[in-house]
């Protein structure tokens, strides 16, 4: 009797052990599986979306940002627009019109910064931030609805930011430099929210900024490198359209 009672607790606590071991394994395999179901993108083509670590195909970072996940529901609600992968050109998203800000005067502005970066000008720098700083602050946003003003004052008071940094200090080129890589993530999300109707391209350095930050817009067909100038003048290469 006893020895059939001993063996009925063992019987007992094998099954139990053997049903908790699978729970555990249950549970690792769907930590394992939500991992992997997680998208992170790239820091500066958000669009470009894959596991983390991976590599984004327009410039070659790793995708670090973590996208939110959506549910079933806000799927369902919201449709969503797959980018078309064979296309090189980064193009405007948004139904707002090409028209209804001065872009085309703030990426003008811009390029004269740049100009200037690429002839080692710290002077000529500084005149062409003050210039587009006058431009940003007489912006007008008053013929358009309220979320695409502000977007758009999202990415002026960010620019404005910026180039006040490069405007304030003629003779410090790093640090001019350093604010352009800066400002050069606001022209590139003004453009690609709002348009221009400038032929214009995102250029990349993969020797500044430890590979993170050298990018930059252009109207050149050749890569000329503002954060390097004469040291390294080529240094670079073309991303694609920006439009």
């Amino acid at each position: 009797m006893k020895k059939i009672l001993f063996m009925s607790v063992i019987t007992a606590f094998m099954t139990v052990s053997c049903n908790q071991k699978s729970k555990e394994e249950t549970a690792v395999s769907s930590e394992k599986t939500e991992k992997s179901a997680e998208l992170y993108a790239c820091p500066m083509h958000p669009e470009v979306t894959g596991t983390a670590g991976s590599e984004c195909p327009e410039c070659g970072m790793e995708l670090t940002e973590k996208v939110a996940q959506t549910t079933a529901a806000d799927n369902e609600a919201t449709p969503v627009a797959v980018a078309n992968e064979e296309s090189s050109a980064i193009t405007a998203t948004g139904n707002v019109s090409k028209t209804a800000f001065p872009t085309d005067a703030i990426v003008s502005n811009y390029l004269n910064i740049k100009n200037a970066l690429t002839k080692d000008d710290s002077n000529g720098a500084a005149v062409a931030a003050k210039n587009l700083l006058t431009t940003l602050n007489s912006s007008s946003t008053t013929s358009v609805d309220t979320k695409s003003k502000n977007k758009y004052n999202a990415f002026v008071d960010d620019a404005k930011a910026h180039v006040k940094h490069i405007g304030d200090n003629s003779g410090k080129m790093e640090h001019q430099r350093e604010y352009f890589s800066l400002l050069s993530q606001d022209i590139f999300g003004l453009i690609k929210t709002f348009g221009t109707k400038q032929t214009v391209y995102q250029d990349y350095c993969p020797m500044y900024g430890e590979g993170k930050t050298g990018y930059w817009i252009s109207e050149t067909k050749d890569v000329i490198n503002p954060y390097f100038g004469s040291e390294m003048l080529n240094c670079g290469r073309r991303i694609g359209a920006v439009k």
